[in-house]
């Protein structure tokens, strides 16, 4: 029982830093690498929406530690992020993230005309502006 729980608990740590760092590191790169765009906007949301993660677990680091299966759950949830048959990250992208930057009047400006999915071959930065007057 000894050697099974230390393999367990090798596999993981492992299984951590893998699924969440690793793994989409090495599929932004291919990203960024291939001509398609929709796994660009794929690990470019994944990224977002892992940023938004790692600050919340900042900021609730004292209160995640009492929650029984914190991690497991995060990691479960990471797995629909970043498994390309699920596209997690693009859905909660799509669904939340852009939904609320649009309903609390920021919009998405792009100086080069392309639109929110445009395929030209400069991929320039995107501005945020309010809607309420601040620019």
């Amino acid at each position: 029982m000894g050697k099974t729980w230390a393999l367990m608990t090798h596999l993981h740590a492992l299984a951590g830093p893998t699924l969440t760092l690793i793994y989409p590191l090495y599929a932004s790169i291919c990203a960024m690498e291939s001509t398609c765009k929709l796994d660009d906007e794929q690990w470019l949301a994944y990224w977002i929406i892992y940023s938004f993660i790692t600050l919340f677990e900042m900021a609730a680091e004292n209160v995640l530690y009492w929650i029984p299966l914190w991690y497991e759950a995060k990691l479960l949830f990471v797995a629909w992020l970043v498994l390309p048959q699920f596209r997690g990250a693009s859905f909660i992208y799509d669904k939340l993230v852009r939904e609320q930057l649009l309903k609390h009047g920021v919009r998405l400006h792009d100086h080069h005309g392309h639109g929110r999915h445009g395929h030209g071959a400069d991929h320039g930065p995107h501005v945020l502006k309010a809607e309420h007057g601040v620019h």
